[in-house]
């Protein structure tokens, strides 16, 4: 089949009318056996894990519209992705490239047809994507007045419940006392209009949601570097209202104060972490589980990536994380969901989980940029 194509395609440029004919997409793998060690991975019992999509280089941010597009964004590959099942089981079988060359796309969002993209400095949007996945159309600018430091400058977006794009806009440093903007998650409207900057002190999030119940908004942040191996803790935050502030510059993981900047406020006078994680673990994408294939202990709960660290001597994270909250939406444990991603008697790695999604029947999905595929994982009681 692929052949017969090539030969029409050759034929028609002979034919002097190649700028006509548009070629297919490319078929990404689906199911195919990959050389992944998938067996390495420790999951509950009954769980299950499985490649959903390879070769799908420098996967990072995902978000799967109501029709079953799922789009993906990288950050150093400048692309951004969108995954079709044609065939109906389920697996993506095709796989667009929607634009190249965008400066760290990290972040992907979707709403009333069209696709919103975070690149460093700017907000952009495909119209009408899904009717134009083979031809996609020029992108139209939403806002681009965010700062252009590349420095965290790459981008997790989502919208909330009131309707609005957040936005975050990492601190341009390690540690600084950097302007208003930066070290915030900010708000837009769709249109692009009526920035707001919402929540304060936040060093870098590069995941977030908002609890399927309060609609309060949580998020995850990652703690400062040079610090040594075991400190500071990463965040799990948790932000029932507008214009908190989270500590950063000034205190990390709610109780260590910065030995640069600390001595300016005190800790006391931020909020805490709902969940200190494990220190350089990179926490990003958060979701709440709402599916109903997981066990019932699973409702409402948190699951998130944790990206791995890449400056401690000995490595940390490289899994998938569980926060347990009580009916007060207190933490209750932090424990591991999948993990073997690192294997710690070699200090080696061999993926990295960056975000996740869930698919209808409730299974969800974890990007990978390290290994370059999106996983599936589901729940199977027998």
């Amino acid at each position: 089949m692929r052949l017969s194509m090539l030969l029409i395609l050759a034929i028609a440029c002979l034919l002097d009318s190649c700028k006509n004919i548009n070629p297919p997409p490319p078929r990404i793998s689906n199911r195919t056996p990959s050389n992944l060690p998938l067996d390495k991975i420790k999951l509950p019992e009954g769980f299950k894990i499985e490649v959903f999509a390879e070769d799908v280089t420098n996967a990072r941010s995902m978000e799967l519209s109501p029709n079953g597009t799922l789009f993906v964004g990288t950050r150093d590959k400048g692309s951004v992705y969108a995954l079709r099942d044609t065939n109906g089981d389920m697996y993506p079988d095709k796989k667009f490239i929607l634009a190249t060359g965008l400066k760290m796309p990290n972040g992907v969002a979707f709403r009333d047809g069209d696709l919103y993209v975070a690149e460093v400095s700017r907000i952009i949007k495909f119209e009408n994507i899904e009717d134009n996945l083979q031809n996609p159309p020029a992108p139209v600018v939403v806002y681009d007045k965010y700062p252009t430091e590349t420095h965290h400058g790459w981008k997790f977006i989502d919208f909330g419940p009131d309707g609005k794009l957040y936005v975050p806009v990492g601190a341009p440093c390690n540690i600084c006392e950097p302007a208003e903007i930066y070290a915030s998650i900010t708000r837009i409207n769709p249109d692009g209009t009526g920035l707001e900057i919402v929540q304060h002190g936040i060093r870098n999030t590069v995941g977030f949601t908002w609890h399927p119940d309060t609609k309060h908004l949580w998020f995850t942040d990652n703690g400062r570097d040079m610090l040594g191996d075991d400190i500071p803790a990463c965040e799990l935050n948790y932000a029932p209202q507008d214009n908190m502030h989270f500590g950063y510059p000034y205190c990390h993981q709610g109780d260590l104060p910065d030995p640069e900047f600390g001595k300016k406020r005190s800790c006391a006078d931020f909020t805490t972490p709902a969940q200190k994680l494990g220190p350089h673990t990179a926490p990003l994408g958060v979701e709440f589980y709402t599916g109903a294939m997981f066990p019932a202990s699973y409702k409402n709960q948190l699951l998130f990536a944790e990206h791995g660290s890449w400056n401690r001597s000995k490595k940390i994270g490289y899994r998938v994380m569980m926060v347990t909250l009580d009916e007060n939406y207190k933490a209750t444990s932090y424990k591991p969901f999948a993990e073997g991603w690192l294997e710690s008697d070699k200090d080696e790695v061999w993926g990295r989980p960056v975000d996740l999604e869930f698919l209808p029947d409730g299974s969800m999905l974890v990007s990978d940029d390290y290994a370059d595929v999106i996983y599936r994982i589901y729940y199977e009681n027998n």
